[in-house]
């Protein structure tokens, strides 16, 4: 597409990314409550891992698939509106089911749909921006993008305590064990999804394809074959730029995951002393995290503004790098803190690699990728999250017990020591001097 695009005012690039608010709204309540969830259901922890793995394999599955059909798509709603809809009910329908999971099972399930729904919706928000805005806005949009995901994820976790707040019996139960702050978090999200959504669906509508650009869709083949055809030439002929950024995110998101798997556990041990199912420790834990992850969003959202300047002079892999160490150290020093108060001084630094990781890994890619395939291609580049998530959930039980003790703790410092490797591995992606300059903001 060659076509001169309109540069949007901030208002409007707010706009258009205001849906990814639902979708890390849904994203943040998963990461707060499934853990507590399944424990709730009887999970032992060695095992929580592998009722984890809906998120990877669904992203592995099908961002790459919907990213190739959303390239090739011309319908009068645009090319990338349909999966945000679909996906977006879905995903509503969805959160609206998972407090009231009667099993295990049911919840683990429930999971994956939830799960392939939000990826069906995230994918093409991807592509959105990079169809919708010229080079010169697009490090803002992503940087936006990571703004709505602190901002999502910080009401996601302090959603449970604040209903607590404004009085909510905290130990009130469904007969499952879940809290019924828990309950009523989902179904608020399950409104915020589908709300956001159709917000920047009727605020921004995509730009319209020409005839020339119809034409040039209408001639490439179609159907299953075709699409699955694309993906692997377009792994075939991935721009040696972006192959360069996997070590970085596969220790990057390995670690990530250990982080959101475990804290709960982790806080419950080292503040309350007890993490059994059902304890009162464990459910005290689920509202400490909610409130010190909210915080660590709510800093994401406010570093994420903050990162569009910092990015542009010094490069986003520097800054990326500086993000993660932050967030290593904190990580190290988690589980020997036993004050509330002092819980929240290392959440500035996750918050800081959260923002970071939601947006400076795409300013690096936007620029290496054909816009022909930017779907295809950010839908591969979601297969740089979720194959290191699903290698760590096949891989943590094995070594849970025996290298680990045992030890949710064990498992939040095994996080920080990651992301400091990441963060060596980004370092070697720094760009030149002149490639930088290119990075521009609003």
């Amino acid at each position: 597409m060659t076509r001169r695009k309109p540069l949007l005012t901030l208002w409007q690039l707010l706009s258009m990314n205001f849906g990814f608010f639902g979708i890390q709204y849904s994203f943040g309540l998963q990461q707060a409550n499934m853990s507590p969830i399944y424990k709730f259901l009887g999970a032992d922890e060695a095992s929580l891992p592998l009722l984890w793995l809906a998120g990877p394999v669904t992203g592995l599955l099908v961002q790459p698939v919907v990213g190739a059909m959303s390239d090739r798509t011309d319908s009068r709603w645009g090319r990338r509106t349909p999966y945000f809809l679909i996906g977006a009910l879905v995903c509503s329908l969805g959160l609206l089911l998972m407090p009231f999971s009667p099993t295990l099972w049911f919840a683990a399930g429930l999971l994956w749909i939830l799960d392939a729904a939000n990826n069906v919706t995230m994918e093409p928000y991807r592509a959105y921006v990079s169809d919708r805005l010229e080079r010169v806005q697009q490090p803002s949009g992503f940087l936006i993008q990571s703004a709505f995901t602190g901002l999502a994820q910080t009401l996601a976790y302090l959603t449970p305590s604040l209903l607590v707040w404004w009085g909510l019996d905290r130990d009130a139960t469904l007969d499952s064990g879940i809290p019924h702050a828990t309950v009523t978090a989902f179904m608020i999200g399950a409104v915020v999804s589908i709300a956001s959504v159709l917000w920047s669906v009727r605020s921004t509508p995509e730009l319209p394809l020409s005839e020339a650009e119809r034409a040039a869709l209408r001639a490439l083949p179609r159907g299953l074959r075709a699409t699955f055809g694309e993906i692997v030439a377009a792994v075939r002929e991935m721009p040696q730029a972006m192959r360069r950024l996997w070590w970085m995110k596969f220790f990057q998101w390995y670690g990530m995951l250990c982080y959101w798997i475990y804290i709960v556990p982790s806080l419950a041990l080292s503040m309350f002393g007890s993490g059994e199912a059902g304890s009162s420790g464990l459910r005290e834990a689920g509202l400490l995290n909610g409130q010190i992850g909210g915080f660590y969003n709510f800093v994401a959202f406010l570093a994420a503004f903050a990162l569009i300047p910092f990015s542009r002079r010094h490069g986003p892999a520097r800054v990326h790098a500086a993000c993660l160490v932050l967030a290593g150290l904190g990580m190290l020093a988690l589980p020997g803190i036993q004050s509330k108060a002092l819980l929240f001084l290392p959440m500035v630094g996750i918050g800081l690699a959260w923002a970071s990781i939601m947006g400076n890994p795409y300013i690096m890619l936007a620029d290496s990728i054909p816009k022909e395939r930017v779907g295809v291609y950010m839908g591969l580049f979601n297969t740089f999250i979720v194959l290191p998530m699903i290698v760590q959930m096949l891989t943590l039980p094995l070594y849970y017990k025996s290298l680990l003790g045992s030890d949710p703790r064990q498992v939040i410092q095994l996080a920080g020591v990651l992301l400091i490797v990441a963060a060596g591995f980004a370092l070697r992606l720094h760009a030149p001097r002149s490639q930088e300059s290119r990075h521009a903001s609003v």
